[in-house]
């Protein structure tokens, strides 16, 4: 190979990953519950939870409270929780997306977002999920894992369904008091 062909090799080789998009939460598009292609990229500039959710659990009464009650407290300018119906551990998420929207909007009258059923773990995880886990270093081993994403989308930490939402709520209250200065700062 010439000289002018190696040196062009090399630069794009050296400029090949400022020239990807880096890589983060917020970049994955996700179906909502009504079927609808989002882009999580609306979420970007919020602190946001992650959750796998599961309408059958032994810990969905108590998670499911908890969570809204986090979302009213918090959201939606600065917080979001994101719900993410899985049916993966102890088959606990058998509804329909339809039925699925009716139990929470029901009983819990979830007004944070929800997502269509997906699997969480394994060959066939959603990407997103996968992202989330690759960045953790641990993935999801049962319902209601809990994944704190920062406004840049990176995650920052990572709760199992033995960690109450109350236990997690000092942590999302910091990062939220955290991004609400640092925009007041830009004023």
């Amino acid at each position: 190979m010439s000289s002018p062909v190696l040196l062009l090799l090399l630069l794009l080789h050296l400029l090949a990953p400022s020239l990807q998009k880096s890589r983060d939460f917020y970049t994955f598009k996700v179906v909502n519950i009504r079927g609808k292609l989002v882009s999580l990229e609306k979420y970007r500039g919020s602190v946001t939870l992650v959750v796998n959710v599961a309408s059958q659990c032994g810990y969905t009464d108590g998670h499911y409270k908890a969570l809204q009650k986090l979302q009213r407290d918090l959201g939606p300018y600065h917080f979001n929780v994101l719900g993410f119906p899985c049916n993966q551990f102890g088959h606990q998420e058998p509804n329909s997306e339809k039925e699925i929207d009716s139990f929470v909007k029901k009983n819990y009258n979830v007004s944070f977002p929800m997502f269509s059923k997906i699997a969480v773990t394994g060959t066939g995880a959603n990407a997103a999920f996968k992202y989330l886990t690759e960045s953790f270093g641990k993935e999801p081993d049962w319902n209601f894992w809990k994944f704190l994403v920062g406004p840049d989308g990176k995650v920052v930490n990572a709760w199992g369904p033995g960690v109450s939402v109350e236990e997690v709520k000092p942590h999302v209250m910091d990062m939220v008091r955290k991004l609400i200065l640092k925009k007041k700062e830009e004023l």
